[in-house]
């Protein structure tokens, strides 16, 4: 059985059990972040629903955590995330956030771009709450087929394996590199993928923030290695 096969059967069993004031709610929720590129406040949501309480809002809102349609953090403002079955309910795109740039050469400061978000095709099979999106500047990796002004989509982990391609935090700046780990010295490190560029050697200062696991090419994601 296919992971594909298990999420539609059970945004299927979903989609019986919700009422169609949640069916609204979530659809009111996708278009609000794809428009605006932030979730809907307690007053927008009310507004687009035409009601005047919150806790017809509050309601609403935790029928569908509870169904795993959304996930929220109470403690931050805007924090309404779709969950995969979430989009397969609505037969929707995944939507992920653009941080902004990272270098592909020397690190460069990242810079979140509030308000931009990318539709994911369906066919990329990544409905994940844990990616986003950044633009590359440089050409340190084009021989891993990432190129100046690409934008690659990046996976939030913690764990990675010697030859990822990863989104690495050097201080406060940011870099696309291959991460490598050796036996010997300098053990670990973050490899070009071009001659004219150095590789950087691990400090306390390196913190690896993600993998990086498509690029966009000729308007398709595609996949890296």
């Amino acid at each position: 059985m296919t992971p594909e096969y298990i999420v539609g059967y059970i945004s299927a069993c979903i989609m019986l059990s919700l009422t169609k004031r949640q069916k609204q709610m979530l659809s009111i929720i996708y278009t609000y972040i794809k428009d605006t590129g932030y979730p809907p406040t307690f007053e927008e949501m009310k507004e687009r629903l035409g009601v005047s309480s919150n806790q017809s809002v509050v309601d609403l809102l935790n029928h569908l955590e509870r169904k795993k349609v959304i996930k929220r953090h109470s403690s931050v403002a805007r924090s309404i995330a779709i969950l995969p079955v979430g989009y397969e309910m609505l037969d929707k795109p995944p939507l992920v956030p653009f941080l902004g740039m990272s270098h592909a050469g020397l690190p460069i400061l990242t810079i979140q771009i509030d308000g931009e978000w990318q539709q994911l095709s369906t066919d990329t099979k990544l409905l994940k709450n844990n990616i986003f999106i950044v633009k590359i500047i440089g050409d340190s990796m084009i021989n891993a087929g990432i190129n100046d002004g690409d934008i690659v989509l990046i996976k939030e982990q913690k764990e990675f394996v010697s030859g990822d391609i990863v989104l690495a935090q050097v201080g406060d700046q940011t870099t696309v590199k291959r991460f490598v780990s050796e036996d010997k010295p300098p053990y670990l490190y973050l490899k070009p993928e071009n001659p004219k560029h150095s590789i950087i050697y691990f400090t306390e200062e390196v913190t690896l923030k993600g993998k990086v696991i498509s690029v966009i090419q000729n308007s398709q994601w595609k996949a890296i290695s």
